[in-house]
């Protein structure tokens, strides 16, 4: 049986719960629990009230499981071969020894909230049998509430720029990526992250299915390689201080420094690059000369078109003709030789 370790919640536990809640969720989730008027929706402004009070059941998961087994719509069992439901994981749900901080060891109620009359048998008729908080496409309480329950646990220096991401602001909740119940999380798995995350980006994947892209089709590459889905204080979540920075980590062969610099390429690499794909070569966002003479007038170079007459040889050049910047400058990227300068060597 499940039932909850008497020492983990014992009755001394208990006396100061209601202030420990309060105070934990007015701290922790960032809402205004009761006293905001958009909280007028039945389902949140109930949960939000059970979690106040913090009467929760004795018996933890044997009055869950006595109804939500594997022949319900919603199986619960699985979320035994996960962390979540292994009692030897400090810290977790279904903790046994007692020795870590609220919410540990509540079992399903530390996510759920309190079981409350939820677990009556027999209702009135014309009762609604009372709501637990349910998460991802059954979620019943607005996001704030729902990531609250999770950073309770989860509040560590990974998620320390949840709080104003980009996510965040967008209304996500940590269900509407993350599978608790199921033993391998999508979003965490290499094989299947980028699906979990083209659910909403679906730019990013029609970008992976141009002529230049970046491995992503086959996994090599993965979101997380590049961007910090809960947040950063940098441009599109990047896992680095910048965008170059976080491009060098496997183009270091670029990272220089070099004798002599291009100005954009220590800028941004996005000036030049398209970083999820793009229909021209090396994820260029146009070929050249387009792209180098968005900076660079061709008037009176070289490189400028001309007929056989007027060329000392009598015959046009393809060099000259293809106006092919790369032919010659071929090191964007900067150049470390003393007569680099116009990055020609």
């Amino acid at each position: 049986m499940l039932r909850c370790n008497a020492t983990a919640i014992a009755e001394d536990r208990r006396k100061g719960r209601k202030r420990q809640l309060a105070s934990f969720f007015a701290m922790a989730f960032g809402v205004a629990i009761a006293t905001d008027a958009a909280a007028a929706e039945y389902a949140h402004g109930g949960l939000v009230a059970k979690l106040l009070a913090g009467e929760y059941s004795r018996r933890g998961a044997d009055t869950c499981l006595g109804c939500h087994d594997e022949e319900e719509p919603f199986p619960t069992l699985d979320v035994f071969k996960t962390v979540h439901g292994h009692p030897a994981v400090p810290g977790s749900p279904f903790e046994m020894s007692g020795g870590s901080s609220f919410p540990a060891g509540l079992q399903c109620e530390a996510c759920h909230g309190p079981v409350g009359d939820h677990a009556r048998s027999i209702l009135a008729e014309g009762v609604d049998r009372e709501p637990m908080v349910n998460f991802g496409d059954r979620g019943n309480a607005r996001p704030a509430l729902q990531n609250g329950l999770c950073l309770g646990c989860h509040a560590n220096y990974e998620r320390a720029h949840w709080a104003g991401s980009a996510h965040e602001a967008a209304g996500l909740a940590c269900a509407d990526c993350h599978v608790v119940h199921d033993p391998v999380d999508a979003v965490r798995t290499r094989d299947t992250q980028a699906r979990a995350c083209a659910a909403c980006h679906r730019n990013v994947v029609a970008d992976a299915f141009k002529r230049s892209a970046h491995p992503m089709r086959d996994n090599q590459l993965v979101c997380r390689d590049c961007h910090d889905p809960h947040g950063g204080g940098t441009e599109a979540l990047v896992v680095e201080s910048t965008v170059n920075e976080t491009c060098l980590g496997c183009h270091a062969e670029l990272r220089g420094p070099f004798l002599w610099e291009h100005a954009p390429v220590v800028e941004d690499c996005g000036i030049c690059h398209m970083p999820h794909g793009s229909n021209q070569p090396a994820l260029l966002v146009r070929r050249a000369p387009q792209l180098c003479q968005g900076c660079h007038s061709s008037a009176g170079h070289r490189s400028f078109a001309l007929a056989p007459d007027d060329l000392a040889t009598g015959r046009a050049s393809a060099f000259l003709l293809a106006n092919a910047c790369l032919n010659c400058h071929f090191a964007v990227h900067g150049s470390n030789h003393p007569s680099g300068n116009l990055f020609r060597r």
